[in-house]
């Protein structure tokens, strides 16, 4: 009966700890990736979150109404960026870049990106990877 009882204890932890990275971790699927599907957009950063398993740059845009829109603009993860000489202060908060990426499927407001020039034309080593 102990035997049983620590056996349904392992398999519940095994998984959750499975189900917890299969949810952290997605990949590119949610983004278009069809040639010509790419888009670039020119803006403000608002954020830059340097994380596992994607970084994320949270950006602001001016739509053609003159409104606002936050996109979510998706890299790599910081494992594959640090070996390209990005840290977290790479992008700074406020600063402007152009970025050029891969859209979402669902029409949302963010992208997977390809490719980002600072506003003083230097263009950052972005990667691949997931």
């Amino acid at each position: 009966m102990k035997h049983i009882i620590i056996e349904v204890l392992a398999l519940a932890v095994t998984l959750v700890a499975f189900e917890e990275s299969a949810r952290a971790h997605h990949g590119w699927a949610a983004f278009a990736s069809e040639p010509g599907s790419q888009i670039t957009l020119k803006g403000t950063v608002k954020e830059f979150h340097f994380v596992n398993p994607h970084s994320v740059i949270e950006f602001e845009i001016k739509d053609d109404r003159g409104q606002m829109q936050t996109w979510e603009c998706e890299l790599t993860s910081k494992a594959n960026l640090a070996p390209r000489g990005w840290a977290a202060n790479t992008i700074e908060d406020k600063e402007q870049i152009t970025i050029t990426g891969y859209p979402a499927k669902n029409g949302s407001h963010a992208m997977r990106v390809t490719r980002i020039v600072l506003a003083n034309g230097k263009e950052l080593k972005v990667g691949g990877g997931n």
